[in-house]
């Protein structure tokens, strides 16, 4: 697969015969996973992804969507580390159609992964002297400054390609400004951007009851009927994975879940509705058996309290595992939570197996769970003090991973 794209890559943006490559077709075969399965021990984590959950989970926003709206996805960082080239698929066979990425690099591989129906956003917009690329591929810009927009106005064929116009309605992070959007609107090359869509996003979805939910909404609705008067198709974006579940009067025609797809949980302090999407198992390295008054890890920051047994899994933090979720966190054996113990070290974590009845005492080699049916993503995040797209990003490159379902949805 990965010669298969940096061929395409190459056929297409080879300029200048023997000076130089378009740096597309490198940044296109950097990104892609190299095809060369790493050696397989017993000692290696096993990361499973179900695809059938993902595309369920796209399914469930679906159904919760207002009439007329339908809802992309946010494919953004590998899928949010889950693997794009596996997920962006499983997710078109299921009947999305939208899909939003960070940048072009994204762009251009999700782009090589789907059929010519399926619509490929990327979130960044352009950087200077990219425009041309997007015309090219077929790939749709965000636009999100006023600066972005007058380069974007000046581009050939931009009209043909199209783009998204983000305005900030209270995110403070990108999008025009209310005065520069109404400056937009007048521009005289305003028609020639292709303009089809209304973007913001939201800053406190994830707590349905903020002030600034509501006033988000009314700032967006306000520019959306002037966007109107000059766009009059034009369809509208708002609501984020949380924001769906906020009310249908944020959903607009085009919701855009992202972490919701992979199992993270939109509702905060509800049950999650989501299906869980991950399942990571860490093999048993060693069983130790520890007096009272011994020190575990780095730091000597657990002593035992009494005659342990402790078992020390193959994952740290170079492999995702925060150091912070040794404070709180646990891996199942069976139905049984033991708590991790020590420092999270790069390779190794370690856990409290002493109340576990020696004919269940785990061997070399046997898996525990770290995410699965008992811990979900959130559950983790919670230990470690973090959020769950952190944990689903930073999920490291030396699991074996196996992908289940998404052969036919």
């Amino acid at each position: 697969m990965t010669v298969c794209l940096l061929l395409f890559a190459l056929k297409r943006r080879w300029r200048w015969f023997g000076f130089r490559l378009y740096a597309n077709a490198l940044v296109l075969f950097l990104i892609t996973p190299v095809d060369i399965a790493a050696p397989m021990t017993a000692f290696s984590g096993k990361l499973t992804i179900n695809l059938d959950a993902i595309a369920a989970n796209w399914r469930l926003i679906q159904s919760r969507l207002a009439a007329g709206a339908r809802a992309g996805a946010v494919v953004k960082a590998d899928a949010y580390g889950l693997g794009v080239q596996e997920v962006a698929p499983a997710l078109y066979r299921a009947g999305c159609r939208d899909f939003f990425v960070a940048n072009l690099a994204e762009a251009l591989l999700v782009r090589s992964l789907l059929a010519g129906d399926a619509q490929v956003i990327v979130l960044s917009g352009c950087a200077p002297r990219e425009e041309s690329e997007f015309v090219r591929n077929g790939i749709v810009p965000v636009i999100t400054s006023a600066t972005m927009a007058e380069r974007w106005l000046g581009v050939k064929g931009a009209s043909k390609c199209g783009a998204v116009l983000k305005v900030n309605s209270g995110m403070g992070r990108l999008g025009l400004e209310p005065n520069e959007f109404e400056s937009l609107l007048m521009h005289p090359n305003f028609a020639n951007a292709g303009f089809f869509m209304l973007m913001s996003h939201l800053a406190c979805a994830d707590q349905f009851d903020h002030p600034l939910n509501a006033a988000q909404l009314q700032r967006f609705e306000r520019m959306r009927q002037a966007f109107l008067k000059k766009v009059p198709a034009a369809t509208a974006s708002l609501a984020n994975s949380s924001g769906i579940f906020i009310s249908p009067s944020f959903h607009y025609d085009v919701a855009r879940p992202g972490v919701a797809l992979y199992g993270g949980n939109p509702l905060q302090r509800r049950q999650n509705p989501m299906r869980k999407v991950v399942d990571l198992r860490l093999p048993v390295l060693q069983v130790r058996h520890l007096a009272s008054g011994e020190a575990v890890g780095y730091g000597a920051s657990f002593i035992t309290q009494r005659p342990s047994v402790l078992l020390t899994l193959a994952g740290g933090y170079a492999d995702g595992l925060f150091r912070s979720a040794a404070a709180g966190g646990v891996v199942y054996l069976g139905e049984k939570p033991l708590p991790i113990v020590g420092r999270v070290s790069m390779d190794s974590i370690v856990v409290d197996a002493t109340d576990v009845p020696q004919a269940a005492m785990p061997a070399e080699g046997n898996m525990l769970e770290l995410l699965g049916d008992n811990v979900g993503v959130d559950d983790l995040a919670a230990a470690a003090g973090t959020i769950g797209y952190e944990i689903l990003t930073s999920l490291g490159g030396r699991y074996r991973r196996e992908y289940i379902g998404g052969a036919n949805d």
